[in-house]
Parts: structure tokens; sequence; C-alpha cells
């Protein structure tokens, strides 16, 4: 049977905390400093903090997209230095609807470290389980995780230019931006051409937690067969809750466009589709 790549507030509380690294995911893609601000004002007790824009994502160049993977260096050190072994259980959380913590789970499988979960409800799941927050900034002995990328979990865009034979392609942003209406992050509007739309937040509720997985299976069967699923958004981070979602269902060949369309449509000789046709 599989393992859920989810865990309760309750599940985490029974923990034993030698047991485990949490880290807290928070960010804002409007203001990179918050995520930060609002772990110093209280997070789960011995939670570290990851950077969306230092830790969780590379160097920015002109193609390449508005989140780019992190180097394995650059990852190694991150998790290191919070103490992140080869075995370590890591356990992440945010209060975006699961796009950090999602991120982060994304990220490890990557980079080679399956033992990973996702706080279902993240920290406002916690307080409502009853848990504490704690402003002391924990310390660690230096780990020793290794990261090794794994280049079959992403395809490039140069991929999608020649053509995915045989895989379902899907934008997991929001609706209006999907068909072009709007465009609050990007200097373009619109979609890659021949994708389909599972908006991220669809998977979640308003508070923070997963809809049952019978009700994600159900979503995503709206969208016909998937084949080899590859899924992108704005930056390739909300698009790890539309992977996540789809290892609950237990589809575990799914890809991420790592420059998602902030990639794409920095290229103006890509195509580009508007409205709800794929």
């Amino acid at each position: 049977m599989m393992t859920s790549p989810l865990m309760t507030p309750a599940q985490l509380q029974q923990l034993d905390p030698t047991k485990r690294i949490i880290f807290d995911c928070r960010f804002s893609l409007a203001d990179f400093a918050l995520g930060q601000q609002q772990y110093q004002q209280g997070h789960i007790p011995g939670a570290f903090h990851l950077d969306m824009e230092k830790d969780l994502s590379g160097p920015k160049g002109q193609h390449g997209g508005r989140h780019p993977l992190p180097t394995p260096e650059q990852f190694s050190a991150a998790l290191r230095g919070c103490g992140v072994n080869a075995d370590t259980l890591v356990v992440a959380y945010d209060e975006n609807r699961m796009a950090g913590a999602a991120r982060l789970w994304w990220l490890l499988r990557y980079f080679g470290h399956d033992n990973v979960r996702v706080l279902d409800g993240g920290i406002k799941g916690w307080l409502a389980c009853g848990g504490e927050l704690s402003t002391a900034i924990p310390t660690s002995e230096s780990g020793r995780f290794l990261a090794k990328a794994n280049p079959h979990l992403t395809v490039t865009m140069a991929h999608l230019q020649q053509g995915l034979e045989n895989s379902t392609l899907i934008d997991a942003r929001e609706a209006p931006r999907y068909r072009g209406e709007q465009e609050p992050i990007d200097p373009v509007a619109g979609h890659i051409p021949g994708a389909l739309n599972l908006p991220w937040l669809q998977v979640t509720n308003s508070e923070g937690c997963f809809v049952s997985a019978e009700v994600q299976r159900q979503q995503w069967q709206s969208l016909g067969a998937l084949s080899n699923p590859v899924v992108y958004c704005g930056s390739g981070v909300t698009a790890c809750v539309d992977l996540l979602s789809l290892t609950m269902i237990g589809v575990d060949n799914a890809r991420l466009y790592s420059g998602s369309w902030s990639d794409w449509c920095s290229y103006p000789e890509n195509s580009i589709a508007t409205g709800d046709t794929p």
C-alpha cells in the first residue's frame, strides 16, 4: 500500500522530535521578506525556515522562469545546515494551500530524498489541533544529505517545443490566467498550446487541507485519460500542489516543467493559446 505523502497535525504531535526535522515554507510572491517575518513571529516548535527565493529556487536569468530549480550544491547546503541526513524524516508546512510545502516535497524527491511528508492543513491545522507556536530559532549539527538531481522528473522547454508524444500537459494556474483573461505577474497572458487546466487551488479547501482522494480523482478524471502528465504553473511552485495531488491518487510518473509559463513566455518565438481551448 502506498504511504501517504501527507501527515496530520495530530500525527506530527505524536512524533518523537528527535525522529523528524520540520521546515516552515511560508512565502509571498508579493513580499519576499514576509515568509521569514511570519516565521520569526511564531512557528511550529523546532521548525527551521526555508526561503522560497534563496533556498528553494536557484539564480534567475533571462530565461528559466521566476523560480529556477536550485543547484544540487545549493540545496544540499540548505538542508545540511538544518541537520538533514539521507534517512531523515522531513515534514514541510506553510499556510498557503500547500504551495511552499509542496515545492519542498517535490524538490526533495527530485534530489533523491523520498522520506518527506506535507502537513495537511499547514500551520492553521496545527493551531486548530491545539498546537502551540514558538519564536525560538533552532540549531542543529550539520547533516550529511547529498542532493542528486533526477532529470526524469522534469521536462525542459526544448522538450515542449519538440512536442511531448503520449503526454498530457496540464496548466495548474487559476482559470482566468490559463484563458489569458488576466496575468498579474508575467508579461504575457495565455497558456502553452495543448495544455489542459486543473487549477492548483481546486485540490484543497479553504482550510488548507486536501480534499478527499476520491474527489481529487474525479477532478483529474474530468480532464480525460491522463498519459505521462507534465504539469506547469507560473514559475514551477504551485504546480507542485498538482503533482502532490497526482501522487495521492496513485499517478507516480508525472513530471514538472520547472520553468513553467514564466520561462515559456520569455521566448518571443513560442506560440501562445488563449481561451478554454487547449
